[in-house]
């Protein structure tokens, strides 16, 4: 029986030839990350073992992303305790602020996992980087501590769903409306601890950006990871980014699938995720009027250049509906850089939006837009669960950064086409 892409690299590192789903495995770790929020639990775990330091000190990397620049004593603490680890076990990789980015864009842009990896990430978006052709999983915080300190972890091999992409995609549809259409129709738990495996000539109308749209959200649908064949473009990204060799692992062609998903690109529209479920879609043209008082423009999913640039796009020249706040978070320094360079920054300001230093912030309820009771916003970030950002009475609306920024002028819900 042939294996996934997913199993290929699940048994090579288990050293087997080959693997099922469902089946136990031990394999090595190429990463292991954590940010400020999850690595102190792992931190106090890893210091009740009987290990001596970490297990490789390049091949962990510690992101202070979440509540960066600290926003309160506790958060101060947490980042204290982080960074006194990284420097007692002499940790390569830790990103403080000045060089942090939103680690899921970060480590990427830094080569830090390439074409063939397994990665575990204490943060469920860790399988983002599925897009250049690595396993990589989220997992809990005591996982992570054993990762650090042995450099393996246990896996049930998942079993995997095909999504074949085909077709030319329009103006205003990206990777975030690809990934919200595919949790609408197979719904938040329509992927559960199963591999989604994307395939199909409409891939290579998907840029890099999009890709890392649409792996990041995977564990939206439930799965356990989401991976993009490697091509062209990802061997290129990978060349311009990292100094690592990768290995490029295909499916076999008599690989097993649960199930297979056909999504027709020419036939896509800009998706917006209603409250509370990442599931609840409608396409744009089915919304209606929903006005909005907030609108946030980045995160791990959608805060890469080619997000900023879409929303600089519709923005340029025009202002922001008075009333409606819009905060942009480049996710990176790098991302920053180029922004400001391009001229993005600057079209921002002059609409009436603000510019953060890279941070997942408003995210996940942090800080940097929290919502009163009964406001709404309009997000591109991935989860819009009840009080996800702030008040249990408010509501969130994912989308694409396109759809953000034509909402952030008429201050509703609008099509980026218009």
């Amino acid at each position: 029986m042939g294996m996934t892409m997913t199993q290929k690299i699940l048994a090579a590192h288990a050293g087997l030839e080959c693997v099922v789903a469902g089946q136990l495995i031990e394999a090595e770790l190429d990463l292991v990350l954590g940010n400020d929020i999850t690595s102190p639990v792992a931190i106090h775990e890893i210091e009740k073992m009987n290990v001596e330091g970490v297990f490789h000190k390049d091949k962990i990397a510690l992101v202070m992303d979440h509540f960066v620049p600290n926003k309160d004593i506790k958060s101060a603490e947490h980042c204290k305790c982080v960074r006194e680890f990284a420097c007692k076990n002499e940790i390569t990789n830790y990103f403080d602020v000045g060089e942090m980015g939103i680690e899921h864009a970060l480590l990427p842009e830094k080569g830090l996992t390439v074409a063939g990896d397994v990665v575990i990430g204490a943060d469920s978006h860790t399988c983002t980087y599925g897009a250049l052709g690595a396993f990589s999983t989220g997992v809990g915080s005591t996982d992570m501590a054993a990762g650090m300190a042995t450099g393996r972890a246990w896996f049930k091999v998942p079993s995997a769903i095909r999504v074949v992409i085909t077709g030319k995609k329009q103006k205003y549809v990206s990777g975030k409306d690809v990934i919200l259409h595919l949790i609408g129709e197979i719904g938040v738990d329509g992927a559960l601890y199963q591999s989604l495996e994307f395939v199909g000539d409409g891939i290579g109308q998907l840029s890099m950006d999009d890709r890392f749209t649409i792996a990041n959200m995977a564990i939206e649908a439930g799965a356990k990871n989401g991976i993009f064949p490697v091509d062209a473009l990802t061997e290129q990204y990978l060349k311009e980014h990292s100094k690592r060799s990768y290995k490029v692992y295909e499916a076999d062609a008599d690989a097993e699938y649960v199930r297979e998903v056909v999504i027709d690109l020419c036939t896509l529209k800009p998706t917006v995720a209603f409250p509370h479920l990442p599931e609840n879609t409608k396409t744009i043209d089915e919304v209606g009027d929903i006005t909005i008082d907030q609108v946030v423009i980045g995160s791990c999913t959608n805060g890469r250049f080619e997000d900023l640039a879409a929303a600089a796009e519709i923005l340029k020249g025009k202002k922001v509906k008075k009333g409606v706040r819009v905060i942009v978070i480049p996710a990176t320094q790098q991302i920053y850089l180029d922004a400001m360079e391009a001229g993005f920054v600057r079209t921002f300001i002059e609409a009436g939006a603000i510019v953060s230093t890279p941070t997942c912030g408003p995210c996940l309820g942090g800080y940097m837009g929290i919502l009163a009771q009964g406001e709404r916003c309009v997000s591109t970030t991935n989860r819009n669960f009840v009080g996800r950002m702030g008040h249990v009475d408010s509501e969130i609306y994912l989308a694409s950064p396109a759809v953000a920024a034509a909402s952030a002028l008429t201050g509703k819900i609008s099509d980026p086409r218009a």
